[in-house]
């Protein structure tokens, strides 16, 4: 069964100029066959948006997972984790 995740991005800090979205989350080592991303400045514009474009994939099993932003130029999980189908 292939596995999506959808990282949402939260945090009143500022990302830095040079931040790479696609790098982040790279880093976060996200176990899953496709990572997409919900953001205030880029990504997709909702958690919904997100959870289409992972099942018109494909993807049987989603996975919400909510990120903050770290030094502005990093993304940690913070753990909070939801299932949204299987």
């Amino acid at each position: 069964m292939k596995t999506g995740a959808i990282v949402y991005v939260v945090g009143k800090e500022n990302l830095a100029k040079n931040f790479d979205m696609e790098v982040a989350l790279k880093n976060l080592e996200i176990d899953a066959d496709r990572v997409e991303f919900v953001s205030p400045g880029s990504g997709h514009f909702d958690i919904m948006d997100a959870w289409w474009s992972l099942t018109a994939r494909g993807m049987k099993r989603v996975v919400c997972m909510i990120a903050e932003i770290v030094n502005g130029s990093d993304l940690r999980l913070t753990g909070r984790e939801i299932q949204l189908c299987e």
